[in-house]
Order: C-alpha cells, then structure tokens, then sequence
C-alpha cells in the first residue's frame, strides 16, 4: 500500500507539520482547508466568499489525488460563528446535493481571527 503526500504550498503546512491530503490506499483524508487563496496570499472578509475558495482549494487537492468532490464520503464543517450557518448551508448544499455525504457541523474559534469556515473531507480514490 503507498501513501502519498499532497501540499498546498502553503508555508504553514510545513511550520505545523501536515499534508494537505494524504492518499492511504483507496482513501483521501484532506485536513481542514480554509478559504485563504493560496497562490495570492489572501482571504476574503465575507463567509460565502471563503466557503466557496474553501471547496476550490479542497477539490484541487483531490484532483491532485485522483479523486473528486463525488468521491466525498465524509464532511466535518468547523464555522467561527453559529450566524453563518445559514449563510453558509446553501453552498455546501449546491456542492454536495447529490453526493449527500455524512457531515457534522461544529462552531469553534478558529486558528487565525480572519477565517470564518474550515472544513475537512474524506473521500475514496476513484477508479
């Protein structure tokens, strides 16, 4: 069985010690991506806007693994505030209507003040 690394290039990835995703077999584990645009450095001040970089970023590190947005088996939704639940549902919504993973939603304080959604997935590698 291999397993394989995938990186964001982000500086923070090697400073905390973490892969962007890991390919373990037939899984992908990618950790909690936020809605930074990595190439540019930035992050947006407004949830939705996050929340939809927030799935760019996770489906270039499954694309990079082989896999898909389809292929999601599992989403974990961590939201700085309780008030952007309703904000933010419709667009996880619009990316997961027909895949329909599992999913729990936590609201916790984030790592950086600026991020207002994190989220996580696990996936199986398409074949």
């Amino acid at each position: 069985m291999t397993r394989r690394l995938i990186s964001s290039g982000s500086s923070f990835e090697a400073l905390a010690g973490y892969s962007r995703a890991v390919v373990d077999g037939d899984w992908v584990f990618v950790s909690g991506t936020t809605g930074f645009d990595y190439k540019a450095g930035t992050i947006a001040d407004d949830v939705v806007a996050q929340t939809e970089q927030t799935f760019r970023n996770i489906e270039a590190a499954l694309a990079e693994a082989g896999s898909s947005l389809a292929d999601v088996v599992r989403v974990r939704i961590f939201l700085a505030s309780r008030g952007d639940f309703d904000r933010v549902a419709p667009v996880v919504g619009r990316h997961f209507a027909k895949i329909r993973p599992a999913n729990t939603t936590v609201v916790s304080e984030l790592v950086d003040a600026r991020m207002k959604i994190e989220i996580e997935v696990t996936a199986r590698c398409a074949r």
